[in-house]
């Protein structure tokens, strides 16, 4: 057997051992990462230790804290009323029940003790720290059982037994707790308390400390500035602060508020300090409850301010916050309300993806307080008070107060300007123009960038409430007080208020003005901003809104203007702003984007924001010549023929074709319509007595024939759907029955029929009266326009309006009675009409409701269906270029004499005929001799309308013409009103042509007359 030489067991395997060394699989990487895990093991570890340190050093603190307090307790027992004891409550710190003992015992003995501590120079530190303890309890816990206590040694402290004034020590205490947040922290007290708590014991004594300073400090010490600054932020922003005092507490703090030292504070800096919107709206109607009584004898400096600061204040909140409508419910106003029993859904087009912003959550009794601000009466006082005063800094804070409240609370805008308007007449509209307006830098360039310049921002509020009042005061503003000047008016005091306050020269400028202003808001290219962009000092009021409220003005006086003028044709023009020609093409580019088949119908805002070009011919279209704007309309609609494919009439595959006899045309055109796109061609057919056809091959001729002769049937008013005033203008019979469903289809017929008229520029003579083509455009119609429909009812308003007795001596009501089949009843204007009489006060109300009722409402459903007959052909964007003028010239053409050398320059010939043939020169000389009326049956002979082309003879199309019918002098001259031809025999007798060619103009026959 063999040995081992070392001892080794020989049945263990051996180890091998590589004696040539052996490679490593750990890389330099998981080296550094192993290094670092390690560095961080360590780092944690140290933290943690850390940790601990810090905790064993708290809890040892708080241990130690805990001994020293009880300590100090046990020391503060046996010493409540000495010096001891008051070292050892400061150090102890904020605890309510030690606080509640130590007041306790100071007030034990009526303050005696106390206020020969306070006199203990020792002391003085230390009661200091301890009244700033106590105001802290009193805030956490201002219902507790020892709440009195501590606020009874506060007013010891604070107060002097023995003058009306604290000691100089008491105010260096008071000074020393007004820079420790003296007010935050009454004001937190107050607000802890429920407002049905009103016995609470605590409340008198808060409401004392709240007016404290304002007896111990001069008005002229900058600390008496600071307090009155912090009692507005921190107490008067306590919600209904009113509501929550006892009335003892409230007779003593309403007379020691010191409104009179208003002008002292900084509105700006107050207002920007008011964190939420909910601050600023209980700052405003705390204010609301206390001032008004006082507005008669503040001084003119602080009525100022009051004003500017609770206008910065509404400044500062959105729109409506004061009132926040219903969901979609927008607010109404005068000239927008349309107050029919029939109340449609409504919906609300959405313009802006833009947050809205977040009203404020308002309480409603907080919201009752709040309607003293636009009630007549307290309007009245606070006019009263400002024009008390011949300061014009009173005037300037007046009209930014009046213009705030007015767009915080857009429902109450017509009853705040009515008020205004009804409060002295028209002297407000005359100072707020001249003193302000007519100075104002506002539109006096054209320079876009001016507008939005921060240093124009006072002089928007003045502006904008003068449009606001004068919008209102045209509402009920007929024509002749419209025109009524200074100088043919009498000194009367009825006359001087029945006259319009501004001058035409003063119109002139103010108008311009407006016109400058607007024209750069729509014409801007970013309109974006304009949407969502507020007005420089006014951050509720968005530069879209008062684009309107502008729009709605300058379309005001430019009606005016256009029924009896009184301005010159240039002075409406922007076209020194704009190049007529690529202004044009771009409005036709912008069109045809905007009306992609599949595309919804666009409202006003929306393309004004999207094309400046169509925002201005919708909204300012006066802005452009009205014969560039016939060109544009024409344009637009030969683009959406194009777009339809209906270029060409002849040997189109879709032509309706018509028949119609002769003595049915109404009801055939009626019957067999019905269906038919009237944007494409039509093609009549007429039959005539003996039930044969007429000869003749429509090419649009026969179609305006078929046209004319079907509005001289419809448009009859013995038919009864339409009625005509003095001037034998139609407007829509308001009769009950015209409201039918049968009655209001042909009123759908009759704006179809009429929408094609415009659609392919035919010619209709039949005049509407001014206040029914204003539905056509979208638009209300008012007192200027009742003249036309009923003169004596608008000379009974006037009448009323300038009535000087009193308006409750003629016994009306907010009604209005009609008369039906000999039987009379009674509709209300307003709910419960019947219930509210007519004063002086609600007077303008009720006759802008009568207005409304007589013009709008009779007729709305009669209007509603011939307005959708009417935009079913028409777009309605393309009729709101023009004005009603405007509108019944585009329908009617010119009532004008027919140029005769414009006829005849723009004539064409055919066979023998040239302008120098001998017929044709009598042809001539006997047409000149004609009298208006044979001229114009010659007109509608040949072209089928009796009035001449809106831009000359030029438009006609196809161009007047005039044939060689043969040599038969015996035969009658002819026409094919399809061409505009006339076929005139070559007559050698001027004596002959001019008897043959009267006869034929009178006769009225049809295509078979020869």
């Amino acid at each position: 057997m063999e040995v081992p030489y070392f001892g080794d067991n020989p049945g263990r395997r051996r180890r091998e051992i590589n004696l040539g060394g052996s490679t490593s699989a750990t890389t330099h990487a998981s080296l550094l990462q192993d290094a670092k895990a390690r560095r961080l093991q360590r780092v944690d570890l140290k933290r943690k230790q850390d940790c601990a340190i810090i905790i064993q050093s708290w809890w040892r603190g708080r241990t130690q804290a805990a001994l020293v307090r009880q300590q100090l307790r046990s020391t503060f027992e046996h010493n409540t009323t000495n010096l001891t004891g008051l070292r050892c409550l400061v150090l102890i710190g904020k605890d309510d029940a030690l606080l509640g003992q130590w007041s306790n015992a100071m007030v034990s003995d009526g303050g005696v003790s106390l206020l020969e501590a306070a006199n203990d120079p020792n002391c003085t530190i230390l009661l200091r720290r301890i009244a700033v303890l106590l105001m802290k309890t009193v805030a956490d816990h201002p219902t507790s059982a020892n709440a009195p206590a501590h606020l009874k040694t506060l007013d010891i402290l604070l107060s002097s037994q023995s003058s009306s004034k604290p000691l100089g020590s008491s105010r260096a205490l008071l000074h020393y707790l007004l820079s420790r947040d003296y007010f935050l922290l009454l004001g937190k007290a107050i607000s802890r308390i429920p407002v049905t708590s009103k016995n609470t014991p605590s409340l008198p004594a808060f409401i004392r400390l709240a007016v404290l300073p304002f007896t111990a400090f001069e008005a002229t010490d900058e600390t008496y500035r600071t307090s009155l600054e912090q009692l507005f932020r921190h107490i008067f922003t306590i919600q209904l602060l009113p509501n929550r005092l006892p009335i003892a507490s409230l007779t003593f703090l309403a007379p020691r508020i010191p409104l009179s030292s208003l002008h002292l504070i900084s509105t700006s800096t107050l207002t920007c300090s008011l964190s939420t919107p909910e601050d600023r709206v209980n700052l405003l109607a705390n204010l609301t409850a206390f001032t008004p009584p006082r507005y008669a004898a503040l001084p003119v400096s602080s009525l100022a301010a009051y004003l500017t600061l609770t206008a910065e204040v509404m400044h500062s909140l959105p729109a409506q916050s004061l009132e926040p409508p219903e969901k979609n419910i927008q607010p109404v106003s005068w000239a927008e309300d349309d107050s029919d029993s029939d109340h449609e859904t409504q919906v609300e087009v959405v313009t802006s993806f833009a947050a809205k912003p977040v009203l404020p959550q308002v309480d409603s009794k907080t919201r009752a307080r709040l309607q003293t601000l636009p009630s007549p009466q307290h309007l009245t006082s606070l006019l009263n008070a400002a024009y008390h005063h011949s300061s014009s800094s009173i005037r300037g804070a007046l009209f930014l107060w009046l213009h705030a409240l007015s767009s915080v609370w857009p429902s109450r805008r017509d009853k705040v300007v009515g008020s205004v308007v009804a409060w002295n007449g028209g002297g407000l509209v005359r100072e707020l123009y001249r003193g302000y307006v007519r100075t104002s830098p506002l539109g006096k360039s054209t320079n876009a960038t001016a507008l939005t310049d921060a240093s124009y921002a006072p002089h928007w509020p003045p502006l904008l409430f003068l449009v606001d009042l004068y919008n209102q005061a045209l509402l009920t503003m007929g024509d002749e007080e419209f025109f009524s000047t200074s100088a043919n008016a009498s000194t009367s005091s009825a006359n001087i208020a029945s006259r319009n306050p501004l001058t035409t020269d003063e119109l002139t400028s103010f108008s311009r003005q407006l016109l400058n202003i607007t024209f750069l808001l729509y014409w801007r290219e970013d309109q974006g901003n304009i949407q969502n962009g507020a007005i420089p000092g006014m951050a509720n009021l968005k530069w879209e809104v008062a684009r309107e409220r502008m729009t709605k003005l300058l379309q005001a006086i430019h009606a005016r203007d256009s029924r009896r003028p009184f301005l010159s044709a240039e002075h409406w023009l922007m076209t020194s702003q704009l190049d007529l020609g690529p202004f044009v093409e771009a409005a036709i580019f912008e069109e045809r984007q905007l009306s992609q088949p599949g595309t919804r119908p666009l409202s006003k805002r929306q393309i004004a924001l999207l094309s400046p070009r169509l925002g201005v011919l919708n909204h300012i279209p006066f802005a452009i010549p009205f014969d560039v704007r016939v060109s544009i309309f024409r344009s637009f609609v030969n683009t959406d023929r194009a777009t339809r494919g209906f270029e060409r009439m002849r040997g189109h595959p879709n032509v309706a074709r018509v028949t119609v006899r002769r003595g049915n045309i109404a009801q055939d055109g009626f019957d067999r319509l019905e269906g038919y796109d009237l944007r494409g061609p039509i093609a009549i057919t007429f039959i005539d007595q003996f039930g044969q056809e007429e000869a003749g091959i429509d090419g649009g001729g026969v179609f305006k024939e078929f046209l004319t002769s079907l509005c001289k049937e419809v448009f009859d008013t013995d038919r009864g759907l339409w009625l005509a005033n003095k001037q034998h203008e139609l407007y829509p019979n308001p009769h009950s029955y015209a409201t039918e469903s049968h009655s209001l289809a042909w009123y759908r017929f009759v704006g179809r029929i009429l929408g094609k008229a415009l659609y392919d520029g035919i010619l209709v003579d039949v005049a509407f009266a001014g206040f029914f083509l204003a539905k056509w455009l979208g638009k209300q119609s008012f007192l200027d326009d009742l003249a036309t429909l009923d003169p004596e009812l608008y000379q009974g308003l006037i009448f009323l309006k300038h009535y000087e007795g009193n308006p409750e001596d003629l016994s009306l009501n907010f009604t209005v009675a009609l008369e039906e089949f000999g039987v009379t009843r009674t509709v209300p204007l307003m709910p419960n009409g019947d219930k509210i009489a007519v004063t002086k006060e609600n007077r303008l109300r009720y006759i802008y409701l009568v207005s409304n009722y007589k013009l709008n409402r009779q007729i709305k459903k009669q209007s509603d269906a011939f307005f959708e007959g009417l935009s079913e052909i028409v777009d309605p964007k393309w009729l709101r270029m023009f004005n009603q003028q405007e509108l019944q010239i585009l329908l009617g053409g010119v009532n004008s004499p027919i140029d005769l050398d414009d006829l005849r320059a723009h004539t064409q010939y055919g066979g023998l005929y040239n302008d120098q043939e001998p017929t044709i020169q009598i042809f001539w000389r006997v047409v000149h001799s004609l009298n208006h009326e044979h001229r114009r049956a010659l007109l509608r002979f040949a072209t089928s309308c009796s009035r001449p082309p809106l831009l000359g003879f030029k438009e006609l199309v196809p161009n007047f013409a005039i044939r060689d019918a043969g040599s038969d002098e015996s035969r009658l001259p002819t026409a094919s009103t399809c061409v505009n031809l006339l076929k005139l025999p070559r007559y050698n007798n001027e004596r002959v042509l001019r008897q043959k060619l009267i006869q034929a103009i009178q006769s009225n026959a049809g295509f078979d007359l020869s």
